[in-house]
């Protein structure tokens, strides 16, 4: 109910304070202009997100301090701590980086993001930047237009940048014109009373918001105007800094537990920080006067110096928490728990996954290894044998021979839990993401797992098939039959064992000649299989029915055996794309291994 009620009332206030002021419209527009430059600017950086930023990621999570410059330089350069946070939940979402490490780039994020304060206190409020904005705004909304996706990254860059110019220069003039006729620093509150209070309009006005750079620039203007006390614009810095935690909150929403818990230590770490500096406030001014008078900041340039003390407050919340990050991860995988696994429903498919190309990839890729640990599962106990063994370095001929017990399973009961609704869901995540225009490589890659996702199921498809006359055969009498169907057995598991190899290889590894390799020695194997058919057809060791049977489960097979070698090709390939299209030139085509087999 408060949800439904919470647009009309802004509108309302909004309504209201146009009729009252048309100085209230100019300070709204300059807002309204900030942030939809803040939108513009967004998604100028998400046209470049296809690549550099995700291998900085990648590359910059395995310390902790690597993590935290990480955060600090990207949101310096993009400006923008919620794409960074959105980034980052998305990664964390995907399993391509540890909790820890992302901790360490949201705790630099917010020390980059004090930069903000810096640009528009140092910069903004001292030249005219509305001159800066218009050709900003012509050649941004000229490259917007065109099909190039580079030339429409950069166009919304510089339209974005023109905005945020324009909404700044409205927002200053909006309150120089608003202290003619009402002076708002007449209702100060001064002490810790007014610390507790402004702290509260500051997190209030960043939550309306959804943005602490817009909360800042508007307490930055109103500060240069006058409208705010030094004390009080100090506070509402402080709510800034508290509130923006929303944003991230708001983004975990839809991730999974991994996201949950980095939006819990993005809130801890807003609040602990902005606590130390309402408790610290007087230490706190007396360094902001220090640091300013070495920086040869004038004594009552109080937007400077607001800009001093909120990166003084954020970097004293870095120093005290980053030493205590693994210890914030182990109380938040005490206290934000994870829920029961489940193997039928997807882990890592989820709309924050969906943001980043490279995140999402990285998602499928691992629901896919899901989805072939429940086929490697099925097909295990439908030849009757432990995966364990399978796994393991046993003879599997012994193995085979030795194990002549049924195992129990249903194979069409375990397909419609196990395999049917991951599958399902793999495939509707794929086609949502593919319809929002991804760069080409995260497009064909999405498409190589899509394939390799329907190999999977088309060879537990086979097995559902094999299984009735293979289990039939397990415990015959008949010499012939038993050794065929153990021949069909021993070759399946061999293809799990080798596939199970590459998979526990090194991601850059050359999985496409080892999974060659495997589809080579299958190709002499069917052939051989033939050949000793033809050779107990002729001897009549067995039946006409006998043979006819054993024909349609050499197909089953061999096409069980060549799904999975071709799904092994695309979910353990290499992730570098040109290492990959390297290893794809080096494959061999089916012709390749006719000839090879002679």
């Amino acid at each position: 109910m408060l949800r439904k009620l919470f647009l009309p009332s802004i509108l309302l206030i909004l309504a209201y304070g146009f009729w009252i002021s048309p100085n209230f419209k100019t300070i709204a527009a300059g807002l309204a202009l900030f942030l939809f430059g803040m939108i513009s600017l967004e998604e100028g950086f998400k046209a470049f997100t296809g690549g550099t930023l995700e291998t900085l990621l990648r590359k910059s999570t395995d310390r902790v301090w690597k993590s935290i410059l990480l955060g600090i330089s990207s949101t310096t350069i993009m400006q923008s701590s919620s794409l960074v946070s959105l980034i980052t939940i998305s990664f964390l979402s995907a399993g391509l980086m540890d909790l820890g490490a992302g901790i360490g780039i949201i705790f630099g994020a917010n020390l980059g993001t004090t930069t903000g304060a810096w640009l528009v206190a140092g910069f903004g409020l001292k030249v005219n930047i509305a001159a800066y904005s218009m050709p900003l705004l012509v050649f941004g909304v000229l490259l917007i237009f065109q099909q190039s996706k580079v030339l429409k990254g950069v166009g919304h860059g510089l339209a974005g940048l023109g905005l945020l110019f324009l909404g700044i220069h409205y927002m200053k003039e909006g309150f120089d014109a608003f202290s003619q006729n009402i002076d708002l620093a007449n209702y100060a509150v001064s002490g810790y009373p007014g610390l507790f209070l402004f702290t509260f309009i500051g997190i209030l006005a960043t939550v309306v918001l959804q943005s602490s750079h817009a909360t800042l620039v508007l307490i930055i203007t109103a500060l240069a105007a006058q409208q705010i006390t030094y004390e009080n614009a100090m506070a509402l810095a402080i709510g800034a800094n508290v509130g923006t935690t929303i944003t991230a909150m708001l983004g975990a929403v839809s991730a999974n537990i991994e996201g949950k818990r980095l939006a819990v230590a993005h809130l801890i770490f807003n609040v602990v920080t902005g606590l130390l500096a309402i408790l610290l406030i007087s230490q706190l001014i007396w360094a902001v006067d220090w640091v300013s008078a070495s920086l040869g900041i004038r004594d009552h340039d109080y937007t400077l110096k607001l800009a001093v003390f909120h990166t003084l407050f954020n970097l004293l919340g870095l120093v005290l928490m980053t030493p205590l990050i693994q210890q914030m991860v182990v109380f938040l995988e005490r206290t934000v728990k994870a829920p029961a696994t489940d193997r039928t429903q997807p882990l890592y498919l989820n709309d924050a996954t969906l943001e980043v190309p490279a995140a999402a990839v990285e998602a499928v890729r691992k629901e896919l290894i899901r989805l072939y640990e429940n086929a490697f599962h099925l097909i295990a106990h439908g030849l009757s044998l432990q995966r364990g063994t399978i796994k393991s370095t046993q003879d599997l001929r012994q193995a085979v021979a030795a194990s002549r017990r049924l195992m129990p399973v249903d194979m069409d009961e375990y397909y419609e839990r196990h395999i049917k609704p991951l599958y399902s869901a793999i495939v509707e995540f794929i086609s949502i993401a593919q319809a929002r225009q991804l760069p080409q490589n995260e497009s064909d890659q999405l498409s190589e797992l899509r394939e390799a996702s329907r190999n999977i199921v088309e060879a537990v498809k086979d097995m559902k098939h094999l299984h009735k006359n293979l289990s039939r055969n397990l415990r015959t009498t008949d010499d012939a039959m038993r050794s065929e169907y153990d021949a069909i057995r021993v070759q399946l598991a061999t293809i799990l064992r080798e596939i199970n190899s590459i998979q526990e290889q090194a991601p850059d590894s050359d999985t496409i000649l080892s999974a060659d390799a495997i589809a080579l020695e299958l190709k002499e194997n069917t052939r051989q299989r033939e050949r000793a058919l033809d050779e107990l057809i002729r001897k009549r060791q067995i039946s006409p029915m006998h043979a006819t049977s054993l024909m349609n489960d050499n197909g089953y097979t061999h096409d069980i055996s060549a799904n999975l070698v071709e799904m092994a090709r695309q979910l353990f390939a290499s992730r570098q794309v040109e290492l990959k299209n390297a290893e794809q030139q080096l494959a061999l085509e089916e012709e390749d291994l006719n000839k090879l087999i002679g």
